[in-house]
Parts: structure tokens; sequence; C-alpha cells
């Protein structure tokens, strides 16, 4: 079963990193939202602080394996996963745009680990065990014409010799544009559907590889996110992720899914720490301006929404535990991920809407904590899948599992 108690360690990285976000990241969270950047020495001395909660740098190729908190239980089992919750609700409460900003492999270290070969992990993760300079990784999957439903990308490769040519176009990509190295997607035969999909490591300079624009968001707007564009690039066939017998089979598209069974509890957990942020600024505005045992039924309405959204946060939370508990364990977690992953980013945005709404008109001030949580929060039912394509992969699963009581 899940523990829902918190050992000792978890409990000091908590502390820790709530104390970092509330002095150091809350303080400056509006400027970079307004600012659209995040200062490169603040994220350089995060980098040096060894604070990871996604794609962290494994253990085997010099790295500390994750981050602010990789441990093992009693049974000599990895909780990193479950650290890594912990962490990033905390920062996220502190700032939703830094955690994506953090500098390492971020989305693109997962594949790298699930899909590599040994020389391919040492040599992708070796560049980020230099904390002297901001390294990046990241994740090209996303097209124009291909979101959620991935098996539709467009972005083609062929081999030519020993090297492979790519070309296409990828949108909506975190760091993008200041990455070290990208992992593409890309498909040999798009008739071919999930078995032609490639994974490739294209690195900064590769001529043909280049940044389009810069996206302007609604939210998140300290965090940068890149269109990528491929024109005729060439790389090693030593960068194609796993090598050529990696895909006999459906191992492109596995690769890119296996990602999401990390990532989506993570997705989940952010929004949790938004939500939570959300609720305790609302529950702090409540306190101070009305007296709730007064016999006013507005204020008998704003208890109850109160304890719906704490409710509902805590039920988002344990649902994202859960998903992390069950990857530590080594257990097959897609339903789960998907399940946290919707319900967190639509409890969420609920929440958000609701401490606009206690707030009335300061809720709507541009450039205040609420009104940036409630632009913020959007995104956490689109990215990553959205709710629609959740819902599908749930159902899928429960559909094909035995009855369970």
């Amino acid at each position: 079963m899940v523990d829902f108690q918190l050992t000792k360690s978890q409990g000091q990285v908590k502390e820790f990193i709530h104390q970092f976000a509330e002095s150091v990241v809350r303080p400056m969270s509006l400027q970079a939202d307004r600012e659209h950047h995040i200062p490169d020495d603040f994220l350089l001395r995060l980098a040096q602080m060894q604070l990871a909660f996604s794609g962290e740098v494994p253990v085997e190729v010099g790295g500390d394996g994750g981050g602010a908190g990789e441990a093992k239980d009693k049974r000599g089992k990895s909780q990193k996963n479950r650290f890594a919750m912990i962490g990033a609700e905390e920062l996220s409460w502190g700032d939703a745009s830094i955690i994506l900003s953090l500098p390492g492999p971020g989305l693109g270290g997962p594949p790298v680990q699930f899909m590599g070969t040994p020389e391919q992990k040492e040599r992708f993760f070796g560049v980020f065990k230099d904390r002297s300079q901001l390294h990046f990784g990241a994740y090209g999957l996303t097209e124009p014409g291909a979101g959620s439903d991935v098996s539709g990308i467009s972005t083609s490769c062929r081999k030519e010799g020993r090297e492979w040519i790519l070309s296409g176009r990828k949108c909506f990509i975190t760091n993008g544009g200041k990455a070290d190295w990208v992992v593409i997607f890309a498909t040999v035969d798009r008739a071919q559907g999930r078995a032609g999909h490639r994974a490739f490591v294209v690195e900064k300079g590769t001529p043909g590889f280049t940044v389009g624009k810069i996206e302007e968001k609604m939210g998140l707007r300290a965090s940068e996110t890149a269109e990528l564009v491929l024109d005729e690039v060439r790389v090693p066939e030593d960068n194609l992720l796993g090598g050529e017998v990696h895909y006999l089979g459906k191992e492109g598209f596995m690769g890119a899914m296996k990602t999401f069974d990390s990532s989506r509890p993570m997705v989940g957990i952010l929004a949790v720490g938004i939500a939570r942020a959300a609720y305790e600024y609302a529950r702090d505005f409540v306190r101070e301006n009305y007296l709730l045992a007064r016999a006013i039924p507005r204020y008998a309405q704003l208890a109850t929404t109160l304890a719906d959204m704490k409710r509902n946060i805590d039920a988002g939370r344990l649902m994202c535990w859960r998903a992390a508990w069950m990857a530590d364990e080594g257990i097959g977690n897609a339903k789960e991920a998907s399940m946290a992953k919707a319900y967190a980013a639509r409890m969420a945005m609920k929440v958000c809407a609701d401490a606009v709404q206690i707030l009335g008109a300061h809720g709507l001030e541009q450039h205040q904590f609420v009104e940036k949580w409630y632009r913020d929060i959007k995104v956490y039912d689109i990215f990553e899948g959205t709710a629609q394509i959740q819902r599908i992969v749930i159902a899928k699963r429960i559909l094909r599992e035995p009855p369970t009581f």
C-alpha cells in the first residue's frame, strides 16, 4: 500500500523546498511573468543546488539520479518519483514556470534513459555534469498537425549511408530554443503508423536545425516554448536512440508513450501546486475580510467553496502520489498516470476559478498572483495529452483489464 506518512527525509525535502519557494521563488514570480524571462544567474543557482524533478541525470553516467531527493526505502527500492512529487508541488506553489525552466535533460531525459544505449546515455547525459554553465535537453514530439494524436507525426526521416536525414517542424517545445540537444520523433513512412516511428537526438548547431518563433503565451510566460524547424538535417546513425535493432517492433512509439507514464503524474502534481497556492491565497483573503460564523448566506457559500477546494486538492495529490508510487515499484502505471493528470488539471482549473470568484475584482487585477495562476493553469489540461486523450487512455485500459473490487 501507499504510505501517506512522509519519511524524515521526505519531510526535510518538503520543508527545504517550500522555504526556498516562499522566500526566493515567489517574490520574483510576478516580475518573471511580466518580463517573460527567468534570469540566467537564478537558473544557474538552481542547477548548482541540484534541484531536479524529472529527466535527471542517471547515477550510472555520473549524475545524482534524483536531484533534490534520491533515496531508497527499507527494501532498497528507489523513491525518486515520490520525492519528485513532494518537491515539485512545493516549487510549483512558488511559481509554475520555474520548474519547467530548470536546467537539465527535462522531458528529453526519460526517452534517452528508456531507449538509449549505454554509450548514448554517457554521451548525451554527460553534458549535464558541468554545473558551471546552463545546459538543457528538450523533447520534440508535438507538431502543428499532431499534438495529442502522437501516431500522426509527419516529420520524416530517411537513411543515406551512415546518416539519417530529418525534415519537418515541431512546435510548443519547452526549452527548445536553448537546448543542447532535443529528442526528435520522426517517421520513416506515415503509412506504417506507429511502427514507422524513430527517435533521434539532434544536437544544437546541426546544419538545417533551427529555432523558429518563441511563443507568446497566455500563461507560464517565463517558460520558453519554441518552434523547431528541421530542413534536411543530417544526424549520424549513432544518434538514433537504441540503434536500428530497437525498432523491429513499435519501440519508437512505445518510447514516446513510456515518457508520458513519468511526465503525466508530474504535470498533475504541478497543477496541484498551483491549485494549492490559489486556495491558500483565497482562504487567507476570506479570513481577513469575512467572519464566517455570521449568519449571512454569502459567508456560508464561501465556507462551502473553500471546503470543496481543499477536498479536491487533497484528492488530486493522492492520485499523483499513487502513480508515482507505482512507478517506483516498477508497476505499470499508464492508466493511473492518465487518471492523475486528467483529474488534477481539471480540479486545479476549478480551484483557480473559484479563487478568482472569491476575491472578486481583486482576483482579476493584472499582474497579481491569483490572476497569474488563473492564466497559468489552463495549459495543464492540454499539454502531455489533453483531457480527452487521457480519458481514451483510461477507457482502453479499464475495458481490457479483468474486473476488480
